[in-house]
């Protein structure tokens, strides 16, 4: 087992290993006083891991209490948060219990969120169970809804007290989810780490998940904890994000993945400001073969407008200005703040 510890306004470690499922009640214990709490979870990992969890949780003395939410994007949103909220009521989950997120990030935002909010903010723990949960969502506290206006509009920074990666839970994934979650583990390669990217396009990601996992944990950490409320540094980690979240939107919440979106976005992006000289020749390419290599989208038949339409209503926009994040080169990447009508010229290269 392999420990990274995130050093923000609550410091917590990730657990990265095999087997910690089964461990979690004893490991949980370590940093919650209650032996009270609700787990959220989707209706798919329930089957697989619902019986599991609550199984260790019990053996250690906790009492525990479960709700279940639809698979899939469309439960990001405030109605199955509200749902949850009375859940926690009717359980009577107080504010010196906790809650267990068992999920994938679509469940570890809407839980985390409701972390954030219900009495004002209770403890949680992260048991993510996808790649792209383990390597991404699930560290750094972004948590947060889908409204109509846009993909993750609504939420809050909540960190959580822990986060439990168990690599064997990964092998459950299909292929398109497990690709799903290497287009993040291709964003971390492209904005901070070269040698990572190399080993991307050389060798089989399977064989090397623990080491893949945990340096993708420790380039968030080093981020997160040089900008917690994303205000400056940490808006490296939306690289492919304006896009991408423009693309969800276009196709339809559910309709592509997340992962895939921000692989399609990470291309399209590079492509557009290596036509104008803003990175190094040949990146676009690179970016193409290591994306290929790991089953993952590069192209989309979108208009420039219509990116411009969708991606303006991103976060990252301010009244006149947007903030994108450009890869100078493989392991490079800045910050460029353009005003409406530059993106607007920037996006005829799309």
């Amino acid at each position: 087992m392999k420990k990274i510890t995130v050093n923000t306004s609550t410091k917590y470690d990730v657990l990265v290993g095999k087997g910690l499922l089964e461990q979690c009640g004893e490991l949980i214990s370590t940093v919650v006083r209650s032996r009270k709490c609700a787990v959220v979870t989707d209706d798919i990992v329930d089957k697989l891991y619902g019986e599991e969890t609550t199984s260790a949780l019990e053996k250690s003395g906790f009492s525990v209490a479960k709700f279940v939410v639809p698979n899939g994007e469309t439960s990001k949103s405030h109605e199955q948060l509200i749902k949850i909220y009375n859940f926690l009521s009717e359980n009577d989950i107080t504010r010196s219990d906790f809650i267990i997120v068992l999920g994938g990030g679509v469940v570890g935002d809407l839980t985390g969120f409701c972390a954030a909010s219900y009495l004002r903010g209770i403890d949680y723990v992260q048991i993510p169970t996808t790649l792209l949960a383990q390597v991404d969502s699930s560290v750094g506290g972004k948590t947060a809804v889908n409204i109509d206006a846009g993909k993750n509009l609504v939420g809050a920074f909540k960190q959580p007290v822990m986060v439990i990666a168990d690599t064997d839970v990964l092998s459950t994934l299909s292929d398109e989810i497990f690709a799903d979650g290497m287009g993040e583990v291709v964003k971390y390669g492209m904005i901070r780490s070269k040698s990572l990217f190399q080993k991307l396009c050389s060798e089989n990601a399977h064989n090397i998940l623990e080491d893949i996992i945990t340096e993708c944990i420790s380039i968030k950490r080093d981020v997160v904890e040089a900008d917690e409320h994303d205000t400056g540094e940490r808006m490296i980690l939306n690289f492919g994000h304006t896009f991408g979240h423009a693309i969800e939107k276009y196709l339809g919440y559910g309709q592509i993945s997340h992962g895939k979106a921000v692989s399609i976005g990470m291309y399209m992006i590079t492509n557009a400001a290596e036509k104008q000289g803003l990175v190094q020749a040949g990146t676009t390419q690179e970016l193409k073969k290591c994306l290929e290599i790991n089953s993952l989208p590069y192209t989309l038949d979108i208009s420039a407008q219509d990116i411009y339409s969708l991606s303006i209503e991103d976060k990252k926009r301010t009244s006149d200005t947007i903030r994108i994040i450009l890869c100078t080169d493989v392991g490079e990447c800045e910050i460029k703040t353009l005003k409406l009508d530059e993106y607007r010229k920037f996006l005829e290269n799309v």
